[in-house]
């Protein structure tokens, strides 16, 4: 079917159906739901068998959906209202929660239900329960009611005749979750931050500045008055609560001149916080972006960068991280990344909040050719990249220097640069996708811009297995296989062919040479005269409302009105995987 994903933007859900539904063999387009006008353009222009709406903040023009079936995805169980579900099934501790397929009607969320899929909650952030269990049962619920819509025999049921304990919810606000300091228990004060993470963050004042906290963790080893900063790890400050403490990673100060997320220590460097007592950054009672567990032969590192961003000193951090793995004598290594992101390469709020953006550019994208040279120069052992979350930009690439890539099936990988001012890139690229993916496929992926599955990565050479159906089994997956890989009686042989093979491939052209290559180009998009990557960075860091909807996507608006093709951002052709030496 012609399926028109109509959307806010273009995120990890709607990015994922449109994966999925591409792999289903439908013809899907996205538009941006920018005003009435352009929606119904974009539908007139289309034709669509079946409108999607996964991420709208405001109601499908009745111009369309009275004229065509219109679903939309709401992150709620059936009849369940309102712009806040999955704020108020935190709040509420709903221990089950859903998403219900509806259909679009006159009523806001009040059209007759499709299909539904429910899951268990569990303790997190509302973005890290959109990104898992609801992006998981979105998929499974817009699968059933696609189906279903085709068969032509299926009639939709009226919410109130589902049981279910949905039901009409205002819009959560601020005063709904205020934090008390002083009575408050830590739970309850991680639970209100929780509901509002990653938007719109919880308002509280803190070092007699008003915030929106984010990235919020228990601190067990502090204590002090409550509501009071009383120390720092990394880039946390720990705020007292009446029975311990909190870390905060990452807040937003709307009255600042960078009035968008930080890390907390970045964005308060001015309120003194620096003398306070200082708590090692991923120490057991500090706040721990890096995890390492070693189990016989196997050191898996869990690296949890909030939002995939990786800093110039987290970048530095994970390196000692990984040295200090090798140097515990493991032969396979696993970096494993975190639950929601696996990377997203730069951290590009922390650059557009320095003195230089151009300067801090340039030392973060070294600080992550630092790391993943040392990844492929690691001779020693065996290096396995284990994508439980999401991966974009240098963070695929960086995956790729690993000697094996693992992903489950619900992954999402955006593996080019093009989008943020046509960066060229670095991680190695240029030495990394010919060698896996082959000259072409590597033409293909560094050019594209759109999302891709586990699927269509594995046939590309970006992924080499997927091991699971979803990220719940997979981690699990993962372990096992790291450890059949360990005891392999050819173990010793296999590191020993990858020494060989390293050596053989320095000889021909030194990693140095393809990492000044990349570097000399990257040199150009952050100091030279076109300043594209400066402008999408800003676009990107300040939110800056889309006035279109990028032609990669939105494959309806790729003729003129005069039925020409218009030069277009390339797409990747379905291809077969290219032969490539075995890891």
């Amino acid at each position: 079917m012609r399926i028109l994903l109509l959307t806010h933007s273009f995120n990890s859900l709607t990015q994922r159906l449109f994966v999925q539904l591409t792999e289903q063999g439908h013809e899907v387009s996205v538009e941006f739901d920018i005003n009435d006008t352009v929606t119904v353009d974009a539908v007139d222009r289309f034709l669509p068998d079946l409108v999607i709406a996964p991420f709208l903040k405001r109601a499908i023009p009745e111009a369309v959906w009275r004229h065509r079936v219109c679903f939309v995805v709401h992150p709620g169980v059936p009849g369940d209202r309102g712009p806040s579900a999955l704020d108020w099934a935190i709040l509420n501790e709903e221990r089950r929660w859903g998403v219900t397929v509806l259909q679009a009607t006159a009523e806001m969320d009040g059209g007759p239900v499709w299909a539904s899929s429910d899951f268990a909650t569990r303790d997190a952030t509302k973005a890290s329960l959109y990104r898992g269990e609801v992006t998981t049962a979105a998929v499974a619920a817009v699968t059933e009611a696609v189906e279903r819509f085709a068969a032509g025999d299926y009639a939709p049921v009226a919410a109130e005749h589902i049981d279910s304990d949905g039901r009409p919810r205002p819009l959560c606000r601020q005063v709904d979750r205020q934090i008390d300091w002083a009575k408050d228990s830590t739970a309850a004060i991680l639970k209100k931050i929780r509901s509002a993470d990653g938007f719109p963050g919880l308002k509280a004042t803190v070092a007699g500045r008003a915030l929106y906290l984010y990235d919020a963790h228990e601190a067990a080893t502090i204590s002090g008055a409550p509501g009071t900063v009383v120390a720092t790890s990394g880039p946390a400050i720990g705020i007292a609560t009446r029975d311990g403490g909190i870390w905060v990673g990452h807040v937003r100060d709307r009255e600042s001149p960078q009035p968008f997320k930080l890390p907390a220590f970045v964005a308060l460097t001015d309120s003194n916080i620096g003398a306070l007592p200082r708590v090692e950054c991923d120490s057991q009672g500090g706040y721990r972006e890096i995890i390492t567990t070693i189990d016989g032969d196997v050191a898996t590192i869990d690296f949890e960068f909030y939002n995939g961003a990786m800093g110039t000193a987290q970048c530095e951090r994970l390196l000692a991280a990984f040295d200090a793995a090798r140097s515990s004598g493991a032969r396979v290594i696993v970096l494993a990344g975190g639950r929601d992101f696996w990377s997203n390469g730069m951290h590009l709020n922390l650059i557009e909040a320095s003195d230089s953006p151009a300067d801090a550019s340039w030392q973060n994208i070294n600080a992550i050719d630092d790391l993943a040279e040392a990844v492929i120069s690691a001779t020693d052992c065996l290096v396995v990249a284990a994508l439980s979350g999401n991966a974009g930009a240098g963070g695929v690439f960086l995956a790729r220097a690993a000697d094996y890539v693992w992903a489950h099936e619900q992954l999402v990988l955006n593996p080019h640069y093009k989008d943020m001012g046509n960066l060229y890139g670095s991680e190695f690229w240029t030495y990394l996708l010919p060698r896996c993916c082959g000259d072409v496929r590597a033409g293909q992926i560094i050019e594209g811009r759109l999302p891709m599955g586990a699927r269509e990565a594995r046939e590309l050479g970006l992924v080499d297995e997927v091991l699971a159906p979803d990220r719940l089994q997979f981690a699990a997956a993962a372990r096992k296989r790291a450890q059949e890989i360990a005891a392999r009686d050819d173990l010793d042989l296999l590191i020993a062919e990858k020494a060989t093979r390293r050596d053989a491939d320095e000889a021909l052209r030194p990693l140095a040479d393809y990492r000044a290559g990349e570097l000399e180009r990257m040199r150009l998009n952050f100091y030279g005269f076109d300043p594209s990557y400066h402008i999408a960075r800003y676009d990107f860091v300040y939110k800056t409302p889309r006035s279109h909807t990028p032609l990669t996507i939105a494959r309806h608006r790729r003729t003129d009105t005069h039925g020409h093709s218009p030069d277009v951002e390339s797409d990747r052709p379905p291809a077969s995987r290219p032969a490539r030496q075995a890891s």
